[in-house]
């Protein structure tokens, strides 16, 4: 499963690229509106530091508007993934920026038809959001098992992109059912790393060494 970081932060993406673990970056209008610097720059910055799929979100909600948005983002760099709401204007937008080849991420996706619709549009990223059904107490991982047969059922090539995401069983969760990439904000990414067990063997070892070496004198 790739892991995409959800956040418009410099500093953040250069601390977990370099790592070597993160495969993509998501941001959203409200993620670019924490960022001091031109959104466009901040874009291209972040597709020169990633060198994979980075979604820039269009402000747009008309047809139209979403379409002429999507493809002036596209034109930032060739790692942008043009994102946009889900609705009839999103799919029908996203339908028209993937026939002209521009990659789409239909984003805010809480139900399996409206993945099935993102899909059928030729979306190649879905979205939906589980945390924020966890939030008004709906399983938001039923809803990636269901999403991730859906599109095994009938071979579609849309990823599906776990969002929303608020804690390492989600990640979990989403990697045991076959999804293909979770996108996480920064403090998510680095609970991955922790587990009490793994502090508490390095202490022990360093102990044992330095009473060693202690003993050795």
């Amino acid at each position: 499963m790739k892991l995409f970081l959800d956040t418009g932060n410099i500093k953040d993406i250069e601390t977990y690229c370099a790592i070597g673990i993160i495969d993509g970056v998501t941001t959203n209008p409200s993620l670019m509106a924490k960022e001091a610097g031109d959104p466009r720059e901040i874009t291209k910055r972040i597709c020169q530091i990633v060198k994979g799929p980075v979604s820039a979100e269009v402000l747009a909600t008309d047809v139209e508007g979403m379409i002429r948005e999507g493809r002036d983002l596209a034109t930032i760099d060739p790692h942008v993934v043009i994102k946009v709401p889900f609705g009839k204007a999103g799919v029908q937008a996203c339908k028209a920026l993937r026939a002209e080849g521009i990659r789409v991420n239909v984003t805010l996706v809480f139900s399996a038809a409206q993945a099935l619709l993102a899909a059928k549009a030729g979306a190649t990223f879905v979205s939906p959001f589980v945390g924020r059904l966890d939030d008004v107490a709906t399983d938001g991982m039923e809803l990636i098992q269901q999403i991730v047969e859906i599109y095994r059922n009938y071979g579609f090539e849309t990823e599906v992109l776990v969002a929303s995401v608020r804690h390492p069983m989600h990640v979990v969760a989403a990697a045991r059912m076959g999804a293909d990439i979770c996108t996480c904000p920064a403090p998510v990414i680095e609970s991955l790393f922790k587990h009490p067990l793994t502090d508490i063997g390095i202490d022990r070892f360093l102990k044992d060494w330095d009473a060693a070496k202690g003993a050795q004198q």
